[in-house]
């Protein structure tokens, strides 16, 4: 899976670490009382407000044993008008330090999505973007774990504060006008990870003030389609033949969107696990785009945007 040292008496994973660790790693890490300093695990888990769902909740009743909530609402820019836009640095040194998170911490992120993956690979791609690169998702996540038998709790004991530097260099995020810029240019190839009826414009948005649709040039690779049909990630060689198929070259740029930022991230994680890393996430995504596009730079097969 990945090579393996000794930090502190505990073992983990060295810092080329791999961006998938399976149930069965994680499952033998926990028996062998390794979650600590130096190895967090955390529910990542977030919803749309319409699947009526309360991830917090949810974790007080039952969660992967050691694990900490990592609420993406939360740890966000609260200022801005779109929802859970990257927060500052600080925010997040603050945020991550208050979960037991330090510079040498190896994160395990998973959601407790019926998909398998949903919003972990979100978190994982925060916490690159960041600068920390020990940190993995769970494969399959909590869907696989409880369909293997490990073992969960609603036992929860708060880890202690640890000092988290961030290290912000990579210009992985893109703006708005970023991407309307580039509708002119057809420089990037950019990737949409929603579903193909809100991509098409014949699918509701979840979002009572956005209609359906997409903004030109845009390929559409729907995020479940990076997993196979028990919620784990496609091996390499059905990944590479996904983008293929979808007509995207992995060897020019890519950037990903999706309905606000977190789906987009599926393309992130396939893209780096076929060793292509930094692929960047239009944050805003859709739910910005919709709002401040002309009509004439909104597709759909659906109802448009009105003048």
């Amino acid at each position: 899976m990945s090579s393996v040292t000794v930090l502190g008496g505990q073992t983990v994973m060295a810092a080329q670490t791999r961006a998938l660790v399976s149930g069965q790693w994680l499952a033998e890490a926990i028996r062998n009382n390794l979650v600590g300093s130096k190895l967090r695990i955390l529910d990542t888990s977030w919803y749309l407000p319409k699947t009526k769902r309360d991830p917090k909740a949810e974790f007080g009743q039952n969660h992967i044993p050691g694990s900490s909530f990592f609420d993406i609402d939360e740890c966000s820019d609260r200022t801005s008008a779109f929802d859970h836009m990257l927060p500052t640095d600080s925010h997040f040194s603050r945020y991550v330090g208050h979960l037991g998170i330090g510079n040498d911490t190896h994160v395990i992120v998973y959601d407790t999505s019926d998909f398998g993956s949903y919003s972990a690979p979100r978190v994982w791609w925060m916490f690159r973007f960041f600068g920390h690169d020990l940190v993995s998702v769970l494969d399959g996540g909590f869907k696989n774990w409880l369909t293997d038998g490990h073992p969960v709790t609603s036992e929860f004991t708060k880890p202690e504060f640890r000092k988290f530097e961030t290290t912000v260099g990579r210009s992985w995020v893109k703006s708005y006008e970023d991407m309307l810029e580039n509708v002119k240019t057809k420089q990037v190839q950019v990737v949409d990870a929603r579903s193909a009826g809100r991509f098409r414009g014949v699918e509701p948005e979840p979002r009572d003030d956005t209609l359906p649709g997409h903004f030109p040039g845009t390929i559409n690779m729907p995020f479940p389609t990076f997993m196979d049909a028990s919620g784990k990630e496609l091996e390499s060689d059905a990944l590479s033949t996904l983008f293929k198929d979808a007509g995207v070259d992995l060897q020019k740029p890519i950037w990903a969107t999706c309905g606000s930022g977190v789906t987009a991230c599926h393309v992130v994680l396939a893209a780096h696990l076929l060793g292509h890393p930094g692929v960047c996430v239009y944050d805003g995504s859709w739910s910005e785009w919709f709002k401040r596009a002309s009509p004439e730079l909104i597709i759909s097969e659906g109802e448009g945007k009105k003048v």
